[in-house]
């Protein structure tokens, strides 16, 4: 009998605003070691283009080879998945992945998956991860939140979804952009399960003095 190791952990990216966040954790997964399945929704690609310098291209199979070159991936170690391939084995409660996140997530995704509809991959893979009781963490980027919005959030966050916002601390006093996205990726991580040292813990600088 086999031993499995860790599996895949998918990432995917909606039109949301917050480009960054995802970006930054798709870098900090890759460098654990950890493989990705990456799905971008064509709103993603629109958004990534406008908040930051990453041009990408426009087809999954392009995507994949810029980003595996620009991180120096392992062969196999990054996917990435058109929303429309319904092949994708994170389509499929028999191949699911460890856990999955939605970074950033927008919220007609929100509604999309609280309503289970699966109208493209990501919210397939985000059913599918909720029905085989895997880890799914959705970092929503709204404000302010409608009466809709929070019923969304509390229905999901009661089918067992994390709902984790883009809502970063200051206690660390960041000194850049850069550490106030870390901020939020590093508590994205923490509930992935995946080692992370982008911040220091609350008490850490007490203790070393």
């Amino acid at each position: 009998m086999s031993v499995r190791g860790p599996g895949p952990i998918a990432l995917a990216m909606t039109g949301a605003s917050g480009a960054q966040y995802g970006l930054r954790l798709l870098q900090c997964l890759l460098t654990a070691g950890r493989n990705v399945q990456l799905v971008i929704s064509k709103p993603a690609q629109l958004v990534i283009g406008t908040e930051t310098d990453e041009k990408l291209p426009g087809r999954p199979q392009e995507i994949e080879r810029h980003l595996a070159e620009a991180h120096r991936t392992r062969p196999g170690q990054l996917r990435v998945f058109g929303p429309e391939e319904w092949t994708a084995p994170l389509a499929s409660g028999s191949n699911p992945p460890e856990a999955m996140a939605v970074c950033p997530c927008s919220m007609a995704t929100v509604a999309g998956i609280a309503q289970g509809s699966s109208r493209n991959l990501i919210e397939r893979a985000a059913d599918v991860v909720l029905k085989e009781r895997r880890t799914l963490i959705l970092v929503p980027r709204e404000t302010p939140l409608s009466i809709i919005h929070l019923e969304n959030l509390t229905r999901l966050a009661r089918a067992g979804a994390l709902v984790l916002p883009a809502n970063p601390g200051f206690y660390h006093r960041p000194q850049s952009l850069a550490e106030v996205v870390d901020f939020v990726v590093a508590r994205v991580l923490d509930h992935l399960g995946v080692e992370q040292s982008l911040i220091k813990r609350w008490g850490e600088e007490a203790a070393e003095g």
